[in-house]
């Protein structure tokens, strides 16, 4: 019913005024028990034949939610009622942000695919930390929280890292785990900290700034080359981070069959979803082979059924998470997966 009737019902409408929607409708829902209870059992179907415990954690389940969906912690509840078996917060900046303007995100359902420039809007680790705090007892799942930098002018350098570090220190008591997105601009001259020198000094901050704390992953994205996708793996596990996710958005259009001139009339943004899929694919099976098998794979990208997390487990992944899946498939998308899931010994 979702895909003949509710979703064409909302895509006539922007898509962020329908995320906004939906999560009102989710956080209502949620809050009361008898619902909670029977959306689980009806929709939300858990794996209970799938689990990976690593670090302390216990992730009973495959599906993950990924960063992006629920930026400023209002529905882990909710998210946990869907069948999901954790998720990723954020991103989180240190400090408030407002994001760009709109329009910032866009659908392209020729690939089943969105295009966003949202600038990172969230309410700051503060804010969203204190979120946490309320919430942590109410779920079972594993919080994880994704970090970014916040994007203001002239934050570079050590102060970018300060940045990073300060919302660390911010949420490292109520997360399970933090995941450094590493990909945002962190000088004028469009450097990210998947440059090799700012990531050195990113990953001493950080790991400085757990070392009591939850464990540390980092998420790749995927238009790195190979060298440095091979430099950013090696100087992770130099600084002992034993888990990643791959991957991010991407910025390679070449793959889509959208006419370029809807394309043009988007503008910038990073592109998620069906695409991604082959991409993913190869980018774990490189990374499991680098990292060994005792580290942690999250695998992001594409991944819109069971078939497609299949696929990404069988790279070598330990879990997947989805967030355009779930946009374009509805609120059955990780009690779907969890039902088709195969998991080998």
């Amino acid at each position: 019913m979702y895909q003949s009737i509710i979703r064409p019902f909302l895509f006539r409408m922007h898509p962020e005024r329908v995320h906004h929607l939906g999560a009102w409708v989710l956080r209502i829902l949620a809050g009361f028990p008898l619902t909670r209870f029977f959306v689980r059992k009806v929709i939300g179907q858990s794996c209970p034949d799938f689990c990976v415990e690593w670090n302390g954690l216990r992730f009973q389940g495959p599906v993950g939610l990924a960063a992006g969906f629920d930026k400023n912690a209002k529905l882990p509840r909710a998210i946990e009622m869907l069948g999901f078996s954790f998720m990723e917060v954020g991103s989180v900046t240190a400090l408030e942000w407002s994001g760009n303007a709109q329009p910032r995100l866009f659908r392209v359902p020729e690939d089943k695919a969105l295009i966003n420039r949202m600038g990172l809007n969230n309410d700051g680790a503060e804010i969203i930390g204190a979120r946490l705090r309320r919430v942590k007892s109410k779920v079972a799942m594993p919080l994880l929280v994704n970090i970014a930098k916040t994007p203001a002018p002239g934050l570079e350098g050590e102060k970018a890292v300060e940045d990073y570090v300060t919302s660390i220190l911010t949420v490292k008591d109520v997360a399970d785990a933090i995941v450094l997105n590493i990909s945002c601009p962190n000088s004028g001259d469009g450097r990210t900290f998947e440059d090799p020198e700012l990531l050195g000094a990113l990953l001493a901050g950080a790991t400085g700034a757990l070392h009591d704390g939850p464990p540390l992953l980092i998420k790749i994205s995927p238009d790195l080359d190979e060298s440095a996708f091979d430099t950013v793996v090696q100087l992770s596990l130099e600084a002992g981070i034993k888990g990643f996710v791959a991957a991010n958005t991407s910025t390679n259009r070449s793959v889509l069959q959208t006419s370029p001139a809807t394309l043009d009339s988007i503008g910038n943004g990073g592109m998620s979803g069906a695409p991604l899929l082959g991409g993913t694919v190869e980018r774990i099976s490189e990374l499991r082979k680098r990292v060994g098998r005792e580290a942690l794979i999250i695998g992001v990208g594409g991944i819109f059924t069971a078939e497609d997390a299949n696929r990404v487990l069988a790279a070598g992944a330990n879990l997947v998470e989805g967030y355009t899946g779930f946009v374009y498939e509805g609120p059955a998308y990780a009690g779907r997966i969890n039902r088709g899931i195969e998991r080998s010994a």
